[in-house]
């Protein structure tokens, strides 16, 4: 007899088939974009530029977007979040066929739909806790990241294609339908709205203290804010080395073949969400956060390890097939541990500090590995006689280190901050979960604002 998972609910499975459509959509028109302000400029700069666009308007607008999205309903503040990406993307096809689109509208589309964003994904997080019963909370977390690993697969490549045949207009066109599938998916249902807890009665007051009560609930468990720490620090190396890998690749075989690197490693990212939604992760959730942790430290040691492309490729599959069993299993430790009505705030919180490392990595990871790591392994360096031997020397053996060094480093990290660290390691022993076994029922068509 085969094996059925329990079902995740109609509401959660309608307004997860309408985000994963729309977040392929987006996929489709960031890689589109992105190959245009290269062509239109020729510049790396700019174009870097247009990813900051995407990264400051979540510093800036998350703390207060989390405060919004536990006074108003969550299904309404997906509906404004939707409507206002999706109007970004069309004004942006607009611009285009009038013959009048600059950079700098761009620029100004990115960050129109990372503000909206900074709404959008604690609503969809905070809304997913009351939708899905507590033990499933692994698989569903699982099925959302699942939208981003088909994306990261076959969106560049269905781009690519897609400007060839029908142009960049076609495919913002196209973008605009998907949020308009994810609109409609949320028009067809409703959202239990949360009971109030005894931190967010407390808490209620301006706008910026409603904010600050996000921090200061973290802060309050040391569990929750060592397990912060510990994501906050890999997302850091994960970001150091993100702007290295295509680089130390390049120097070793032909575009083509580094194409054909990407969609493998890709399939791993995929593999992983499909194991995480049908599974839901191990259930001691934080060793789906730490064990699995270790092993990706382990796996970017290898792929820094020997300029070997076979095994750059294995270790690339087995740290993305990891990424998603350890996002997933993060997930639903904080849905389970924090009080769904003050979910807005906390949720915010976290990206906030997840994405204020991106910047600062950033900006480190050329100067670090030009200055520093590439030349301690050129063959006349001081290192090419102990390290050599084993890792090689010559260009780009030198960001090899620097990789083998992050991923020692996220072991370390893990270890330090996690297992030898009683809060985080018995994180759900300790904090009582704030959620109940089985979802709120939904006894009201109307969406309150608070």
């Amino acid at each position: 007899m085969k094996y059925r998972p329990p079902s995740l609910g109609r509401v959660f499975t309608a307004v997860w088939l309408g985000q994963l459509v729309s977040t392929l959509g987006s996929g489709l028109t960031g890689f589109g974009l992105g190959v245009w302000v290269y062509q239109e400029t020729g510049s790396t700069i700019l174009l870097a530029l247009n990813m900051l666009a995407n990264i400051l308007p979540n510093l800036i607008v998350s703390p207060f977007a989390g405060a919004l999205v536990d006074r108003w309903d969550r299904r309404l503040v997906m509906i404004l979040s939707d409507a206002g990406a999706g109007l970004s993307t069309l004004l942006v096809a607009l611009l285009l066929l009038s013959d009048r689109l600059e950079v700098w509208h761009i620029y100004i589309a990115t960050a129109s739909i990372a503000a909206f964003s900074a709404f959008q994904w604690p609503a969809y997080s905070a809304a997913t806790t009351l939708l899905v019963p507590k033990a499933q909370l692994g698989r569903a977390s699982g099925m959302v990241q699942m939208g981003g690993a088909i994306s990261y697969l076959i969106s560049p490549a269905l781009s690519g294609a897609m400007l060839v045949t029908i142009g960049l207009e076609g495919i913002v066109l196209v973008d605009f339908a998907t949020f308009l599938f994810a609109l409609a998916t949320l028009a067809l249902v409703r959202f239990p709205k949360p009971e109030r807890s005894v931190e967010s009665e407390a808490g209620r007051g301006s706008l910026v203290k409603e904010a600050v009560l996000g921090w200061k609930y973290i802060r309050a468990r040391a569990g929750l804010l060592g397990l912060l720490c510990i994501t906050a620090g890999t997302n850091f190396v994960n970001s150091l080395l993100g702007p290295l890998m295509f680089p130390l690749i390049l120097g070793m075989t032909t575009p083509d073949r580094l194409g054909y690197m990407v969609s493998i490693v890709g399939v791993g990212m995929l593999l992983g969400t499909l194991l995480m939604s049908a599974w839901g992760g191990p259930k001691r959730r934080i060793h789906g956060v730490l064990f699995f942790l270790i092993l990706s430290g382990a796996s970017t040691t290898l792929i820094g390890l020997r300029p070997s492309l076979p095994m750059m490729v294995a270790a690339g599959f087995t740290t993305m097939f990891l990424m998603p069993i350890v996002n997933g299993s993060t997930q639903a430790i904080w849905q389970s541990k924090v009080a769904p009505d003050l979910q807005g705030r906390v949720f915010s919180v976290r990206r906030m500090v997840d994405y204020s490392v991106m910047p600062v990595a950033y900006l480190l990871a050329g100067p670090l590995n030009d200055k520093l790591f590439e030349p301690l392994l050129l063959e006349s360096s001081p290192l090419a006689d102990t390290l050599g031997p084993v890792m090689g020397t010559g260009a780009g053996r030198g960001t090899g280190l620097l990789l083998v060094v992050a991923g020692l480093l996220t072991i370390v990290l893990v270890l330090g901050l996690g297992y030898l660290n009683p809060r985080v390691r018995r994180i759900e022993l300790e904090l009582p979960d704030q959620v109940p076994e089985e979802p709120i029922k939904t006894t009201s068509h109307r969406s309150d604002v608070a």
